[in-house]
């Protein structure tokens, strides 16, 4: 008799489920710093450039990769300005990404294996160590045209893609 009151009762509740939820934090082994920030140098009045002797300063950026094979970097070399003063023609862009220094040998072949499309490049991340990379950048206005005077902003885009 008790055996069928507790069936009994059992069926009255209902069923109960419960969820139990599993969670976890994934840090990047991949981290991404601006080792020096790029400086567009007016060498005529029509071009801004990152390059040396035009009196700019090439933006540089360092990966740091914990695990080899895990992740590509993929930079993006600007193709407008996130800050200009009112500009009325067309500006051309040219960029271009190497590397400039790393911390192990092996990462020498990354600039020949690179792959190029539009404004981006892609380094697959083959070896853990750090490497960096220096950006060009170049921005001529118009035709015969000079750049106003103002200050111009343009943003290098730098991701770590884990495949």
């Amino acid at each position: 008799m008790s055996k069928k009151l507790l069936v009994l009762s059992l069926l009255a509740c209902g069923a109960v489920a419960e969820e139990s939820v599993i969670q976890g934090t994934v840090q990047s082994k991949c981290i991404i710093n601006t080792t020096t920030n790029g400086v567009y140098g007016n060498p005529n009045p029509s071009t801004l450039s990152t390059d040396p002797s035009d009196g700019g300063v090439k933006p540089v950026i360092r990966f740091d990769v914990a695990i080899a094979d895990y992740y590509i970097a993929r930079i993006s070399t600007p193709t407008s300005f996130s800050t200009s003063p009112t500009l009325t023609d067309t500006v051309a862009w040219d960029g271009s990404v190497s590397v400039s220094e790393v911390s192990d040998t092996q990462m020498a072949g990354y600039d020949a294996a690179k792959v190029t499309y539009d404004a981006t490049t892609e380094f697959d991340l083959t070896v853990a160590g750090t490497v960096w990379f220096e950006v060009s950048s170049t921005a001529d206005y118009g035709y015969n045209l000079a750049f106003p005077g103002g200050v111009y902003r343009a943003i290098v885009q730098a991701e770590c893609i884990a495949r």
